[in-house]
């Protein structure tokens, strides 16, 4: 055959297997990366592969959302459920900006998801041309690697280095700026997809060195008081018989942060509570007891350590984590191990004695004796007239058994979600933890339901954040997906009203909302749903959103000015925190 460089548009056009359009090697590399399902929005920066992905439909499952944040939302979501990166489409400008918050959330929170925005044409680049913007420079703080593409020659490359960098090492979003000219072009050599497999500058560490695995060890066979912090990384890196068999064979009592939560399951005999601002009385206080704190996949967020100043100075520390750059940067490591949490639990275990801790994890019994008489009792068994989050989110983990998947966004409802709903079973919740975005639940609860099918989705949201992304009725409306959705509706933006009546004298600045029908609206997209308000009614709403088929909503009106404890001040000691 002669030489591609020498061939006609015709003659390559001919062969259109192995000479394609860069929109055409787009959708032939999500193909061969065995992506089955994208959520996007078209435009005009975009079209071209748009048009490709029409012939795609076979293989490819496009789902189109109502706004290009519930693209990415949505993509976190599927990704939080199946360890693969979610993939959302979205055209330039406009539709780039809108998935900003989306791609800093997934940094924060360690989401793969990559990212296929569309650009203007090459040389239109630099000169403010319609719906132009540098989403390359925008984007670059929040994405773990973003790259424009102006030939269409790069794509297969760039498209295999974007998967590669999303899903391996510590998980996070990567974004490709598309040009159009790049999508519309043909590509002058044949078609052909290499899974990366290795970067030069990007190695992550897998398996750790095993003088850190010693060295942890030695320190964990010395403990008299060690205390694990468990975080997502332990989910992330799939590390569920390893981490259990560890907590067995050492009998370590162990605290979840926010997002670490359903690592082990709440009935576990060494789980005592969850670490933070909101988390248990116990977990919190016994911090500063312990002589060793063994943090597996968490990164000592401000929210779990309060004042660092006065943060664990008693106890040593065993870093567990894939990203070398979260050792030290907040809390000094004796022992920082850096590798996946699967491997490194798996190295570590027969090197830890077996040890009973027994006299140590009833120290943590009596503090949740004297949280549950002073903020269970009142939150959930309490004889008022109007409903309490805590008492309908202790009946709903009660229905599903600790079984449902949660998705939650930021407030009330998600400290309220975290501290009663009981997660019996592994990688159960889907929430927004370090940017903290509202308007996270609806998009993520689709996209996880996408993800997992099988499982039963329940989207916990504040009637603040609901508002945010409702829009995205109409696109779980029209996939049908049995998507149960909650409003825990107290007619207050109820995390910042708790703060104004704590630290602000009860000064309510901008915080009372003018709620509308939620039911109305979910009946205009044609989902159904209904309020209920009188707690004799509670249980039996519940049992109708459980029962139904198709997508559902709730409103479920609580008391007013309801508040979240316990509560550790911002900026305070974590043995300052408050029960009331």
């Amino acid at each position: 055959m002669e030489n591609s460089q020498t061939m006609t548009v015709e003659e390559k056009k001919a062969e259109p297997a192995k000479f394609l359009t860069g929109a055409q090697a787009i959708m032939q590399c999500l193909v061969e990366n065995n992506v089955k399902t994208i959520f996007g929005y078209p435009g005009g920066a975009i079209m071209p592969t748009y048009d490709a992905l029409y012939d795609y439909q076979d293989r490819i499952k496009h789902i189109l959302v109502r706004h290009e944040q519930g693209a990415g939302h949505a993509a976190q979501g599927f990704a939080r459920m199946t360890g693969r990166a979610g993939v959302a489409m979205v055209t330039s400008g406009p539709g780039a900006t809108n998935l900003m918050t989306p791609i800093a959330d997934a940094l924060l929170d360690s989401t793969p998801m990559v990212c296929l925005v569309g650009q203007v044409k090459a040389n239109l680049l630099g000169t403010d041309a319609f719906q132009e913007c540098d989403i390359i420079g925008m984007s670059m703080p929040v994405t773990k690697w973003n790259y424009q593409i102006t030939d269409p020659n790069e794509i297969p490359a760039a498209m295999a280095k974007a998967f590669y960098i999303a899903e391996s090492g510590r998980p996070g979003p990567v974004l490709l700026d598309i040009t159009r000219t790049a999508q519309a072009d043909l590509m002058t050599i044949p078609f052909e997809y290499k899974p990366c497999t290795e970067i030069v500058s990007y190695r992550p560490r897998l398996t750790p060195k095993q003088d850190q695995v010693e060295a942890a060890a030695k320190l964990i066979n010395a403990a008299q008081k060690p205390y694990i912090f468990a975080g997502h990384g332990i989910i992330i890196a799939n590390a569920q018989e390893e981490f259990d068999a560890f907590v067995r064979k050492t009998d370590i009592p162990v605290a979840t942060t926010l997002l670490g939560m359903s690592a082990i399951p709440t009935n576990h005999p060494n789980y005592i509570g969850w670490l933070g601002m909101h988390g248990n009385y116990g977990a919190n206080v016994l911090t500063d007891e312990a002589d060793l704190v063994i943090a597996i996949g968490m990164r000592f967020d401000d929210r779990v350590t309060g004042d660092l100043a006065k943060f664990i100075k008693q106890a040593k520390v065993v870093h567990i984590d894939i990203d070398p750059a979260e050792i030290n940067k907040n809390v000094f490591a004796d022992a920082p191990v850096i590798g996946d949490a699967k491997q490194t639990l798996k190295a570590l275990l027969p090197l830890v004695k077996e040890r009973k801790h027994e006299a140590w994890k009833a120290e943590f019994k009596k503090y949740d004796e004297e949280e549950f008489e002073k903020i269970t009792k009142r939150d959930v068994f309490h004889e008022g007239d109007k409903i309490r989050m805590g008492e309908a989110v202790t009946m709903l983990s009660a229905k599903t058994k600790g079984e449902a998947v949660t998705v939650t966004d930021v407030g009330q409802h998600q400290m309220v979600t975290n501290r009663y709903y009981q997660y019996n079973t592994w990688n159960s919740l889907v929430t927004s933890g370090g940017a903290g975005t509202m308007g996270f639940a609806l998009p993520a609860a689709f996209g996880a339901k996408v993800g997992a099918p099988d499982r039963e989705v329940i989207a916990i949201i504040g009637d603040g954040g609901f508002q945010m992304t409702l829009q995205e009725l109409g696109t779980i409306a029209q996939s049908g997906l049995p998507v149960k959705i909650i409003i825990l509706n107290n007619n207050f933006l109820g995390m910042v009203r708790q703060w104004q009546q704590l630290f602000f004298d009860k000064r309510y600045s901008f915080v009372e909302l003018q709620n509308p029908d939620f039911i109305t609206i979910a009946k205009g997209f044609g989902i159904a749903g209904h309020t209920v308000s009188d707690r004799a009614n509670l249980s039996e709403s519940l049992d109708v959103l459980l029962a139904s088929d198709k997508p559902y909503l709730l409103e479920i009106v609580c008391e007013k000015e309801e508040n979240v404890f316990p509560m550790v001040p911002a900026g305070a000691s974590v043995s300052a925190i408050r029960l009331e």
